[in-house]
């Protein structure tokens, strides 16, 4: 095996993180008796993906987007009401959501049948992320777990996989290889640590980050030879 030990993000990798969010807001628009539509998603796609990034490149903590981005979300489509509460609702009804991409789970099941050492790697809510997960069904194929909230660091920072290089048994640079959707978290990340990389672009978007993955899969299903023989 050229890379035992997989370094898997978990948003927009291997879980469906867009069918959960769009889920948890409904549920949780509905429990105050708010209106929610297309609009609203936008906005608060918009909203907490400027939130993260700036989470990311460590401008803001991440108790910062917790207490910001729905109250910007409501001074935006207009709802004067503070409803506190609203964010752990939405947490909650969040981490109800474990919906895996195409291939997730048969993807992991053989590479945890032939030998992998599978390590999620995530930026966010530790509650929300470890119920996503265990809803989802990896966890059985899974060596370990590491949440930046926990870790006190978050992806790309290097400070964020030494704390996981530490906790990782017989953990050598070589063997390991980063995968993900994120240029800017996983990928730069990766490179941060002296590890490969590879970027998961199912969507085949554009790369204008300066960044070189080692490897670019369209398809889950292409990690297995990739982790297998380091080639597509």
């Amino acid at each position: 095996m050229r890379y035992p030990i997989l370094l898997l993000d978990a948003d927009g990798t291997l879980l469906d993180f867009d069918r959960a969010e769009e889920q948890a807001l409904k549920l949780t628009f509905q429990r105050h008796s708010l209106p929610f539509d297309g609009q609203t998603m936008a906005a608060y796609k918009e909203i907490n993906h400027k939130l993260w990034t700036d989470f990311e490149n460590g401008l803001i903590s991440k108790s910062q987007i917790l207490s910001r981005r729905f109250r910007q979300l409501f001074v935006q489509i207009g709802i004067q009401d503070e409803l506190p509460g609203f964010e752990e609702e939405y947490q909650l009804a969040l981490g109800e959501g474990g919906f895996l991409l195409p291939d997730a789970f048969s993807v992991c099941r053989q590479l945890y049948e032939e030998g992998c050492h599978l390590y999620i790697l995530t930026n966010g809510v530790e509650a929300t992320q470890l119920s996503r997960l265990e809803r989802s069904g990896l966890n059985p194929f899974l060596s370990g777990v590491f949440v930046s909230e926990t870790t006190g660091y978050q992806k790309p920072q290097k400070e964020y996989f030494d704390y996981v290089r530490q906790r990782i048994p017989g953990y050598e640079e070589a063997q390991a290889l980063m995968v993900g959707d994120s240029l800017n978290s996983d990928i730069r990340g990766g490179c941060n640590a002296g590890v490969d990389t590879c970027w998961y672009n199912p969507a085949g978007k554009g790369n204008n980050s300066g960044l070189r993955p080692d490897y670019e899969i369209r398809k889950l299903t292409d990690l297995i030879n990739v982790a297998r023989k380091g080639e597509l």
